[in-house]
């Protein structure tokens, strides 16, 4: 049986010059685009030269294509004054969003009293976000006569606005910011002492006195305050010890107990330190300040 040949198809000119239009058109697409990045490099250079920056640049192109801050969106906020933080963010309404350093508004508003972290955010086209964590109020701290909020950690909050804190715990004397948390801890473990304590007095920055609202005094002893609170409370509940009239009660000892009654001209021994200053209450708040802000 004789083979037949196969015929081999050769495309159609018309296939050849589609191939070859092809071919030019990525070349051309090729040769626009290096032109493009030429032309960005040229334009930087001259922007530099001139003394441009590549933040100008940003600018104008969010001004062509209306990359405009339209909306500021701020969680968090409690107490921090918005003035200020308004003024520390250092972005309006209508300012071009691609011009917005956020790294600098961070370290701005991270300078406020109130903040204690904040995270800040470009949202395009149109967002500024700014997610703020506030230092909370702990206690007031009366030194020298002076009020200021104080947090956990015993740092200054602030000394503005001290009224509308009227509910948080008072701690008086010089060094006591540091170690009121340790004592406020110990006294939350017998509550029914809690509720006469006026104030927690720091004397000679290393012991306690606690100034009860009846205006009796105790003193406590150095580093054993917790056993002190413990033995105080049982002998409120068997004896009514903090019922009596009494000037002072003395614990510093751990295996004596000294009181003397109000009726005694002379004042308690070590009562008041010269470095305690006498107890104030704080302002009461004015008809213009808020009611007691929340506080943890």
């Amino acid at each position: 049986m004789p083979r037949m040949k196969r015929e081999i198809a050769r495309p159609s000119r018309l296939k050849l010059m589609v191939r070859r239009q092809r071919r030019n058109l990525r070349l051309a697409a090729f040769a626009a685009s290096g032109f493009t990045i030429v032309l960005l490099g040229v334009s930087l250079a001259h922007s530099a030269q001139s003394g441009g920056t590549i933040a100008s640049l940003q600018q104008r192109f969010g001004r062509a294509i209306d990359l405009r801050v339209k909306d500021i969106v701020i969680d968090g906020r409690e107490n921090t004054p918005e003035p200020l933080l308004r003024v520390a963010l250092g972005v309006s309404v209508g300012d071009p969003i691609l011009g917005f350093s956020v790294e600098s508004a961070r370290a701005r508003i991270e300078t406020l009293s109130w903040v204690e972290h904040v995270a800040v955010e470009r949202r395009l086209p149109n967002t500024i976000y700014v997610d703020l964590t506030e230092r909370r109020p702990f206690a007031i701290w009366q030194n020298q006569g002076k009020f200021q909020l104080i947090d956990r950690a015993g740092q200054v909050v602030t000394n503005e606005d001290v009224a509308a804190f009227t509910d948080l715990p008072l701690v008086v004397g010089l060094g006591a910011p540091a170690h009121a948390s340790d004592m406020l801890k110990a006294l939350a473990a017998v509550p029914d002492i809690r509720a006469r304590v006026a104030a927690i007095v720091r004397v000679g920055e290393r012991r306690w006195n606690l100034q009860l609202k009846s205006g009796l005094t105790v003193m406590l002893p150095e580093g054993h305050e917790p056993a002190a609170l413990a033995r105080l409370a049982d002998m409120q509940a068997q004896q009514q010890l903090l019922d009596r009239p009494l000037q002072f009660v003395d614990m510093r000892l751990p295996d004596r107990l000294a009181v003397r009654p109000k009726t005694a001209s002379a004042p308690a021994p070590d009562a008041r330190a010269p470095d305690a200053a006498p107890i104030i209450a704080p302002p009461a708040p004015s008809p213009r300040d808020p009611p007691n802000r929340r506080a943890t």
